[in-house]
């Protein structure tokens, strides 16, 4: 079995109030423990949120339209027992098309700033973790007229055969 820490759109500089980062880290410290990866969909800002998330497991990341680390890649793909996991930042136009030219089962992606957990009807899932420090409510429809934008990441766990479970963990506002 494999679990994974899924986020994005972190957008922290080391201009921003240390205190947002502190905590940011600190919540992730308690809900990544038990991951054995950590999965960063872009929009990291800079190297050093990276460096902190290492402290708390291995981590592979994507390039953010924000982004200006060297080194990072704007697709990388990740084996996880039977599962071909794609990593993107922003989520392509022919979803269809893509999944059958990379053979993937699932793909992450961040951008929206939006959680989303959802099949698509050529059987496969898309994830995006939203946004930890600058969430982006839904569109309002009917019963929910007025949603709320939370911070948000993505825990993803897999076995062997199965996807076990992919939950949305709502954190703490870490705004400024």
């Amino acid at each position: 079995m494999v679990k994974f820490g899924i986020i994005s759109d972190t957008h922290l500089s080391l201009n921003d109030d240390v205190k947002v980062s502190e905590t940011l880290v600190n919540q992730l410290k308690e809900i990544f423990l038990d991951v054995d990866e950590i999965i960063h969909a872009g929009d990291i800002s800079e190297p050093f949120i990276l460096d902190l998330l290492k402290d708390i497991a291995p981590i592979r990341s994507v390039k953010g339209e924000s982004d200006n680390i060297k080194g990072l890649e704007e697709f990388i793909q990740i084996s996880a027992n039977k599962y071909n996991i794609g990593v993107i930042h922003e989520k392509p136009d022919d979803l269809e098309a893509f999944f059958k030219r990379n053979n993937l089962h699932i793909l992450i992606f961040g951008h929206t700033h939006q959680p989303l957990i959802k099949g698509t009807t050529y059987n496969t899932l898309l994830i995006n973790p939203g946004s930890p420090t600058k969430p982006k409510a839904p569109l309002p429809k009917k019963g929910f007229e007025k949603p709320i934008a939370r911070p948000t990441v993505i825990t993803l766990k897999i076995d062997e055969d199965n996807i076990l479970s992919t939950f949305v963990i709502n954190l703490k506002n870490s705004e400024k």
